[in-house]
């Protein structure tokens, strides 16, 4: 069975797995007052491209199948862009942020990118997201990162402990390779039925090694975004990061942004098993 690790594994360092948000996704349709005032959040903290950067995960489905883009015809590229709607990705979120967010949580993090220099970090945090050669960005980053001194690359790992507080970025991609490979199954792009313990088991056993591999990408990932922030900027992002009430605004982003990732791979998933055969994984 070929497991790929997804490429997009800088972005998914940064997603920690919250399942209870799953209930939330149902909620009532958003107040205007609401609906204004996450929007602005979304803005001005970037998370609205942070959403629509998931869009580019899209092109790791046929890979953790062991197969290409083009082994599902000249579809695809159209599939792709339907489930991964960046609309409805960002009405996803604004429904789950108005059950989860609190008033306090918001102003806090607002008032912070709102800032000058939280608006240059949205700034780079912006453009890095929609780059969609992760190779070419983390080889760079990997350079960036030989040219360092110790100050900055021990400020760029405490700012990846600040983002996954939990050290759930392991989990994130279990989870959702998981999720995407028994919808592949049930839905019968897979000819072999997956057993979900069977699953769970293998992915177990390279558990080291993509813990490994997520701290390296996301170390590289991070010397790429932030190149043009001095150290001592980057010092005081990582003392935001570490306030409590943003600790708590991170770990509910990022369950927002993994949540709609792991759902639109499902929907995905369903769609393919009408645009292929049933193949071996």
């Amino acid at each position: 069975m070929l497991l790929t690790q997804m490429r997009q594994v800088p972005r998914l360092a940064r997603i920690v797995f919250l399942g209870a948000l799953m209930v939330m996704i149902g909620l009532m349709p958003l107040r205007a007052a609401d609906r204004d005032r996450l929007e602005a959040f979304l803005e001005v903290t970037g998370f609205g491209v942070a959403l629509d950067s998931i869009a580019l995960a899209a092109a790791d489905a046929p890979m953790m199948l062991g197969l290409s883009a083009s082994d599902f015809g000249h579809d695809w590229a159209r599939v792709a862009g339907e489930v991964f709607d960046t609309a409805r990705m960002r009405e996803t979120g604004l429904e789950i942020l108005s059950g989860t967010l609190s008033d306090e949580m918001l102003a806090h993090a607002a008032d912070f990118y709102a800032s000058e220099l939280g608006q240059r970090l949205v700034a780079v945090e912006n453009a890095s997201h929609m780059i969609e050669d992760d190779v070419a960005k983390r080889a760079e980053g990997k350079t960036l990162l030989a040219e360092a001194d110790d100050t900055r690359i021990k400020v760029l790992q405490d700012m990846n402990a600040a983002v996954d507080g939990a050290g759930s970025g392991v989990r994130a991609v279990q989870e959702i390779q998981l999720r995407f490979l028994l919808a592949a199954s049930y839905a019968g792009v897979l000819e072999a039925e997956l057993d979900e313990g069977t699953l769970r088991a293998m992915l177990a056993e390279g558990e080291d090694d993509l813990r490994e591999a997520l701290r390296v990408s996301a170390l590289a990932n991070a010397a790429y975004t932030y190149q043009d922030l001095s150290t001592d900027d980057l010092r005081a992002y990582v003392d935001a990061l570490e306030h409590p009430l943003m600790a708590r605004v991170y770990e509910l982003m990022n369950a927002v942004q993994y949540e709609i990732m792991a759902g639109r791979f499902e929907v995905l998933a369903a769609r393919m098993a009408d645009m292929h055969p049933g193949q071996e994984l």
